[in-house]
């Protein structure tokens, strides 16, 4: 086992004496690679601060909302929404973002909130008819006569049936004959 180990690594030897590393001629020098620079800092950039705001009021579907919202430009946020509930009280959300996370306070106003002029139904006025309920006795009628009605039994026979005529089959069938084959002993 030592000995294939010893040729293993001899052939191993030969094969990597055959390849030199190449030669630069001398007006061809070996490229030259600089350190690598340290990352660059991370580009800072001017604080833009904003705000905005919307709102809608819309008749058709009762869609009513508004937000409106500022930052700094710091990361500092503060704004605040609202809307209009099912049950016709208003949802308001005061919120601010900042370094100490995100914070929300939320009130509830009872009441009407929509403010576009909705619709005023009033009650449908009392029914009074304008003449008096007719006055009826109750019908008079006798009970109806019923009696059953007459009919006699059907008058019918009984079926008769005859055996159906038929014949055998014009072919006979004989079973076949069995011979069995001898036995021979080995």
């Amino acid at each position: 086992m030592a000995a294939k180990i010893i040729i293993f690594a001899a052939c191993v030897a030969t094969t990597l004496a055959q390849y030199a590393a190449p030669a630069y001629p001398s007006h061809h020098a070996a490229p030259a690679y600089s350190a690598p620079k340290a990352y660059a800092p991370e580009p800072t950039y001017a604080p833009k601060p904003y705000s905005f705001e919307y709102s809608v009021n819309d008749p058709h579907t009762y869609d009513v909302h508004s937000q409106s919202e500022h930052s700094d430009g710091y990361g500092n946020v503060k704004g605040t929404y609202s809307l209009l509930e099912a049950d016709g009280s208003t949802r308001v959300v005061d919120y601010t973002a900042d370094s100490y996370g995100f914070n929300a306070e939320v009130k509830k106003i009872e009441g009407h909130g929509y403010s576009a002029s909705a619709p005023a139904y009033k009650s449908a006025p009392a029914y009074k008819p304008a003449y008096s309920a007719p006055a009826y006795s109750a019908p008079a009628y006798s009970a109806p006569a019923y009696s059953a009605p007459a009919y006699s039994a059907p008058a019918y026979s009984a079926p008769a049936y005859s055996a159906p005529a038929y014949s055998a089959p014009a072919h006979s069938y004989a079973a076949p004959a069995y011979k069995p084959a001898p036995y021979k002993a080995y």
